[in-house]
Order: C-alpha cells, then structure tokens, then sequence
C-alpha cells in the first residue's frame, strides 16, 4: 500500500526549526509507516540541495515530492519542478511539513504548522492545483530567474531578510522583526517604476510587495486578497514614509491594513519593477539579488497536497 501519487520522496532540512526537524524524522517516518506509505528521506546538506533532489526524483520517475523545512525548503523544491517556465511532470504532488523558523507558505491553506500534524496530512488524495510566481532579477551583469510559490518583494522588506539572515539563527522567528529594527533607521526609499501588464506608474516608494499567496514575515497576513489560483499576482506598493512600515504593522499581521491612502494595490500577470537606487529583491524568504526585476504569473504548474 501507498499514496495514490506513489511512493513519497520527503525532501528534508534536518537544520530547519533550530534542528528540530531533524530530531523529529523518526518520528514522521514512524507516521508514514503507520500509514502504510511506501517512502525514502533526502537529508539536504547544502544551498541548492532541495531543488536538486526534487528534479532528480521526477526526472527518476518519482511524483511525490514532500518538502520537509521551512520556506526556503518550500521555495527550492519548487525550483526544482520547475523548468523553463514549464512543470516537469505535470502530474507531481507538493507536499510540504512545516517545521522551519518561517512556515508562512502554508497558513494560505489551512495546512498546519506543526510537524507531527503536517505528516499526517500526506495520506489521501486531496490537491490543490496553485499558480507560481517566476522573477527575473539582476545579480551583477547576469539576469537570473527563479520561481516562488509564495510571495516576493523588492525595498525594504527585502534589506530586512538580508540582515536577518545574517543573525544568530536561536533568534527563530524572532530574526525578522530584529533584522527589521535593524534595517529601518538607515533605509532610504527610491523613484520606483512599475509597468504592470503594460500600464505605467511612478512612484517615491519602499517596498514593493508582489504575492502569490498571503503571508510572510512569521504570520504577516500582507495580501489578504491573494488567491493562489486565480491566474494574477497582486502587487502592493507602499508609496508613504518608511515609518508606516512600524505604525502599521499591528493591522498586517491581522490582515486589516488595506485599503490604505499609502498603500497602492494593483494587479497584474506581468511586473517590470525598476528602482532608482536599485532595491534588493527576496523571494519567499530568500534573498535574491536587486532591482531591475521582473515578475510573472505561471498558471497551474504545482498540485499541492491538501
């Protein structure tokens, strides 16, 4: 007996969760077996490893791909199925066990963030067909794509992961609201310019939000409207000073921020984003490279495992 998508490949960071994860594989294989799920475990060693197994396993044969981590684990197993724009198996399953420092990715679908719940959530046949955001950013001369399932931004949000990767990792999520009072004193915003779907704007801006799904920064519920099928990215550009980011920030993570005079709401299937100084971009917690950058909509490549 096993899944009806085969046999799992759990993809793991055994470092996500301040190590916990790592701790708790033996119990999420006693979980599978309990099951009756027929599995192997990848234990990720290196930046790029994720991605690298998820494309080895469909490439092999293999359909079910279990992210095991947090986001960034989410985010390279993504990578990993996707290729040229395009999924390499149309029939591949995501599913994902939320045990890292940022689980943002999950919370648009009810899925939880506990490990020992998530494993169990792997049986059955429930899925979700989602969109996937693909940006082009610059690093150096080189232009470099990348995908995200979750959300992306430009600005200050992007300096915050930054700094907060460079923080003592026994902070967990704690990391991104101390990167971000570490950021905001000597942040500056930019002219920014934003064609979406071929509508020009201009703005004096500090962030640039473009989302796929809902939340990010540990909890922040910042594009209530989101809906990760419909075929649209929606773009936030937070056009007033730089201290609404603080004065705001209680109304975000409950998902009451919008509609607000600073905050413009746009949305599109393609954003050009160009910045004068160039922005840093992040792309589900991982820190990309700068602005200019563009983001689009790819309709339906992923099955998520509900």
């Amino acid at each position: 007996m096993t899944s009806p998508f085969g046999p799992l490949v759990i993809i793991a960071n055994p470092r996500a969760g301040r190590g916990k994860l790592g701790a708790r594989l033996p119990e999420i294989e006693r979980i599978l077996r309990e099951a009756g799920l027929d599995y192997r475990v990848v234990q990720t060693t290196h930046p790029g490893h994720a991605a690298e197994a998820a494309r080895a396993a469909l490439h092999g044969g293999e359909r079910y791909l279990v992210a095991a981590g947090g986001d960034g684990t989410v985010h390279e197993v993504v990578n990993g199925m996707l290729e040229d724009g395009q999924p390499i198996a149309r029939d591949a399953v995501l599913g994902v066990v939320a045990a890292g420092s940022g689980c943002d990715f999950v919370r648009s679908f009810g899925l939880p963030g506990d490990t020992v719940q998530a494993a169990h959530h792997l049986a059955g046949d429930r899925v979700r067909l989602i969109d996937v955001g693909q940006v082009t950013y610059s690093s150096g001369s080189a232009q470099i794509t990348r995908y995200f399932p979750n959300i992306a931004e430009a600005g200050l949000g992007a300096a915050v992961v930054a700094r907060a990767s460079r923080l003592p990792g026994f902070l967990g999520p704690a990391r991104y609201f101390c990167g971000f009072w570490l950021t905001l004193p000597r942040f500056r915003p930019a002219t920014v310019h934003v064609d979406a779907d071929g509508h020009a704007y201009q703005w004096r801006a500090h962030n640039v939000v473009v989302a796929n799904c809902r939340f990010y920064g540990g909890g922040m519920h910042i594009s209530p409207k989101s809906q990760p099928d419909d075929g649209a990215l929606d773009v936030l550009v937070m056009v007033g000073p730089k201290s609404e980011a603080f004065t705001t920030l209680p109304k975000v993570y409950r998902g009451t921020h919008l509609p607000h005079q600073n905050i413009v709401e746009l949305r599109a299937n393609r954003v050009r984003l160009e910045t004068d100084p160039p922005f840093q971009v992040e792309a589900d917690g991982e820190h990309l490279g700068t602005t200019p950058a563009t983001f689009e909509v790819v309709p339906l490549p992923i099955r998520i495992k509900l």
